[in-house]
């Protein structure tokens, strides 16, 4: 949804598509000294057994460029939300 209301669903099908691409910048955020390779790596380490694609270094950083910070910072307003009331002892 918030992909198509920023306009950075991919045209054509490709590797890896708009959506991962998502996930693979806020893992870029949780992880900012790593490289765009091991980033990769630490966001699909879980999915072993499965068929993962390996993009180059070159294609994750064309991934970034393609979805832009549109799409992130459209999410964080969408689910950022208190997580106390503020009624417990300070």
């Amino acid at each position: 949804m918030v992909l198509a209301e920023t306009r950075a669903v991919q045209r054509r099908l490709r590797d890896v598509p708009s959506r991962v691409g998502v996930y693979f910048l806020l893992a870029m955020c949780l992880f900012p000294e790593v490289s765009y390779r091991l980033v990769w790596g630490k966001l699909t380490a879980g999915l072993s057994g499965m068929p993962v694609v390996c993009p180059s270094a070159k294609a994750l950083r064309d991934l970034r460029r393609r979805i832009d910070s549109a799409p992130v910072r459209a999410l964080c307003p969408a689910t950022a939300h208190p997580s106390a009331l503020g009624t417990g002892p300070r």
